[in-house]
């Protein structure tokens, strides 16, 4: 597993955004909120992961940033969490929703069990889907 962020996995357009906001269903692990919706089956990548902090909470955009650094590190490093229990394509997007300055080591550990969240509830959908067409 290499501990990448490439270009490739970045959320960038618009219409995947828009359609995670309208269609896409949520996990919390207080601070950090994941918006997910599983890609079409012919996306290239396995992931496509965004980040973004709240301007209500931050105005400063020097803040803005660093919390945006500290998520996209904790992603990087975590993101075999995902990979290895994924069987489809999904698209990521990971607030930060908080005023309170978290260290990265909570943040870090937020992320791990956001993810672990994440999983649960993904294989919890599968596990109904597949008794229902049974």
């Amino acid at each position: 597993m290499n501990f990448t962020y490439p270009k490739n996995e970045r959320l960038k357009s618009k219409t995947t955004i828009g359609l995670l906001f309208s269609e896409g269903k949520s996990v919390s692990k207080y601070p950090l909120r994941l918006v997910y919706r599983q890609a079409e089956a012919d996306s290239e990548e396995k992931i496509k992961m965004g980040v973004s902090v709240s301007k209500k909470y931050f105005k400063r955009a020097v803040d803005r940033n660093y919390f945006k650094r500290v998520l996209r590190e904790t992603y990087r490093l975590n993101k075999h969490l995902l990979w290895d229990n994924l069987e489809q394509p999904y698209s990521l997007m990971f607030f930060y929703q908080t005023k309170d300055k978290l260290s990265y080591e909570e943040i870090n550990t937020k992320t791990i069990q956001l993810f672990e969240k994440f999983l649960q509830q993904i294989n919890k959908t599968t596990d109904s889907e597949t008794k229902t067409e049974i």
